[in-house]
Protein backbone atom coordinates (compact mmCIF):
# COMPACT_ATOMS: atom_id res chain seq x y z
CA UNK A 1 0.00 0.00 0.00
CA UNK A 2 1.41 3.67 -0.91
CA UNK A 3 0.87 6.50 1.08
CA UNK A 4 -0.36 9.49 -0.55
CA UNK A 5 0.60 13.24 -0.04
CA UNK A 6 -1.42 15.67 2.04
CA UNK A 7 -0.96 17.49 -1.49
CA UNK A 8 -0.70 17.54 -5.11
CA UNK A 9 2.57 16.92 -5.88
CA UNK A 10 1.96 18.09 -9.32
CA UNK A 11 0.33 20.70 -8.76
CA UNK A 12 3.26 22.10 -5.95
CA UNK A 13 5.98 21.68 -8.48
CA UNK A 14 3.56 24.15 -10.86
CA UNK A 15 3.74 26.64 -8.19
CA UNK A 16 7.24 26.49 -6.91
CA UNK A 17 8.61 26.84 -10.30
CA UNK A 18 6.94 30.16 -11.19
CA UNK A 19 6.92 31.41 -7.77
CA UNK A 20 10.63 30.94 -7.50
CA UNK A 21 11.33 32.11 -10.85
CA UNK A 22 9.60 35.75 -10.11
CA UNK A 23 11.17 35.66 -6.88
CA UNK A 24 14.82 35.68 -8.45
CA UNK A 25 13.91 38.68 -10.42
CA UNK A 26 12.91 40.76 -7.18
CA UNK A 27 16.59 39.83 -6.23
CA UNK A 28 18.59 40.64 -9.80
CA UNK A 29 16.61 43.77 -9.99
CA UNK A 30 17.55 44.76 -6.30
CA UNK A 31 20.40 47.22 -6.16
CA UNK A 32 21.21 46.99 -2.65
CA UNK A 33 21.39 43.22 -2.40
CA UNK A 34 23.19 41.17 0.33
CA UNK A 35 25.50 38.75 0.33
CA UNK A 36 22.56 36.51 1.69
CA UNK A 37 19.88 37.82 -0.85
CA UNK A 38 22.83 36.39 -3.02
CA UNK A 39 22.44 33.27 -1.86
CA UNK A 40 18.81 33.30 -1.90
CA UNK A 41 18.60 34.47 -5.56
CA UNK A 42 21.22 31.76 -6.72
CA UNK A 43 19.20 28.52 -4.15
CA UNK A 44 15.68 30.00 -5.67
CA UNK A 45 16.91 29.81 -9.22
CA UNK A 46 18.10 26.58 -9.19
CA UNK A 47 15.03 25.87 -7.23
CA UNK A 48 13.09 26.88 -9.86
CA UNK A 49 14.90 24.93 -12.61
CA UNK A 50 14.34 21.94 -10.19
CA UNK A 51 10.90 21.94 -10.32
CA UNK A 52 10.18 22.14 -13.64
CA UNK A 53 12.10 19.48 -14.09
CA UNK A 54 10.16 17.30 -12.02
CA UNK A 55 6.88 18.79 -14.12
CA UNK A 56 5.40 16.40 -16.23
CA UNK A 57 4.32 19.31 -18.83
CA UNK A 58 8.07 21.07 -19.19
CA UNK A 59 9.40 21.85 -22.62
CA UNK A 60 12.68 22.36 -23.95
CA UNK A 61 11.60 25.93 -23.94
CA UNK A 62 10.75 25.67 -20.36
CA UNK A 63 13.76 24.33 -19.62
CA UNK A 64 15.90 27.05 -21.99
CA UNK A 65 14.37 29.84 -19.99
CA UNK A 66 15.44 28.18 -16.74
CA UNK A 67 18.67 27.39 -17.99
CA UNK A 68 18.60 30.93 -19.12
CA UNK A 69 17.78 32.33 -15.83
CA UNK A 70 20.66 30.04 -13.83
CA UNK A 71 23.13 31.99 -16.07
CA UNK A 72 22.19 35.12 -15.43
CA UNK A 73 22.33 34.58 -11.80
CA UNK A 74 25.66 33.09 -12.02
CA UNK A 75 27.03 36.11 -14.21
CA UNK A 76 25.55 38.86 -11.93
CA UNK A 77 27.63 36.84 -8.93
CA UNK A 78 30.92 37.20 -11.43
CA UNK A 79 30.81 33.36 -11.89
CA UNK A 80 31.80 33.21 -15.57
CA UNK A 81 31.93 29.31 -15.77
CA UNK A 82 29.94 28.26 -14.29
CA UNK A 83 27.43 31.33 -16.45
CA UNK A 84 28.93 29.82 -19.29
CA UNK A 85 27.90 26.08 -18.39
CA UNK A 86 23.96 27.21 -17.64
CA UNK A 87 24.05 29.55 -20.84
CA UNK A 88 25.36 26.71 -22.87
CA UNK A 89 22.39 24.45 -21.22
CA UNK A 90 20.01 27.11 -22.76
CA UNK A 91 21.11 27.19 -26.12
CA UNK A 92 20.92 22.72 -26.43
CA UNK A 93 17.95 23.42 -24.54
CA UNK A 94 16.67 26.10 -27.35
CA UNK A 95 18.11 24.65 -30.47
CA UNK A 96 14.44 24.05 -32.11
CA UNK A 97 12.70 26.80 -30.36
CA UNK A 98 11.49 30.09 -31.39
CA UNK A 99 14.50 32.86 -32.99
CA UNK A 100 13.45 34.66 -29.43
CA UNK A 101 14.55 31.72 -27.08
CA UNK A 102 17.57 30.76 -28.88
CA UNK A 103 18.54 34.35 -29.31
CA UNK A 104 18.47 34.69 -25.46
CA UNK A 105 20.67 31.56 -25.03
CA UNK A 106 23.37 33.36 -27.40
CA UNK A 107 22.91 36.21 -24.76
CA UNK A 108 23.45 34.47 -21.74
CA UNK A 109 26.69 33.22 -23.08
CA UNK A 110 28.00 36.27 -24.37
CA UNK A 111 26.91 37.63 -20.61
CA UNK A 112 29.31 34.58 -18.69
CA UNK A 113 31.86 35.79 -21.63
CA UNK A 114 31.84 39.34 -20.32
CA UNK A 115 32.33 38.23 -17.13
CA UNK A 116 35.03 36.04 -17.56
CA UNK A 117 36.70 38.50 -19.91
CA UNK A 118 36.75 36.43 -22.90
CA UNK A 119 36.04 39.56 -25.66
CA UNK A 120 36.40 36.86 -28.34
CA UNK A 121 33.27 34.46 -27.77
CA UNK A 122 31.10 37.72 -26.07
CA UNK A 123 31.28 39.31 -29.43
CA UNK A 124 30.73 35.96 -31.29
CA UNK A 125 27.77 35.17 -29.47
CA UNK A 126 26.29 38.80 -29.35
CA UNK A 127 26.55 38.74 -33.06
CA UNK A 128 24.61 35.45 -33.45
CA UNK A 129 22.05 37.23 -30.70
CA UNK A 130 21.18 39.91 -33.23
CA UNK A 131 21.43 38.13 -35.91
CA UNK A 132 18.09 36.43 -34.55
CA UNK A 133 16.83 39.75 -33.39
CA UNK A 134 15.65 40.89 -36.96
CA UNK A 135 13.78 37.20 -36.91
CA UNK A 136 11.69 38.24 -33.86
CA UNK A 137 8.26 39.17 -35.30
CA UNK A 138 6.80 40.23 -31.35
CA UNK A 139 7.37 43.71 -30.47
CA UNK A 140 7.13 42.54 -27.14
CA UNK A 141 10.06 40.39 -27.29
CA UNK A 142 12.08 42.38 -29.25
CA UNK A 143 11.96 45.09 -26.85
CA UNK A 144 13.02 42.88 -23.77
CA UNK A 145 16.10 41.47 -25.62
CA UNK A 146 17.37 44.63 -27.63
CA UNK A 147 18.25 46.42 -24.03
CA UNK A 148 20.61 43.25 -22.77
CA UNK A 149 21.95 43.52 -26.38
CA UNK A 150 23.09 46.77 -25.89
CA UNK A 151 24.16 46.65 -22.60
CA UNK A 152 26.47 43.80 -24.18
CA UNK A 153 27.56 46.10 -26.89
CA UNK A 154 29.17 48.45 -24.71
Amino acid sequence: MSVQPPFDPAAAHRWFSGDFFNRVWEYLEKNDRSCEDSEKMLSLAHASLAHWRLREDATPQNFSIGYWQVSRVYAVLGMAELAHRYGVLSLHAAENEPPFYRAYAHEAIARAAQVGGDDATRMEHLEKARALLDEIEDDEERALLEPDLSELAS
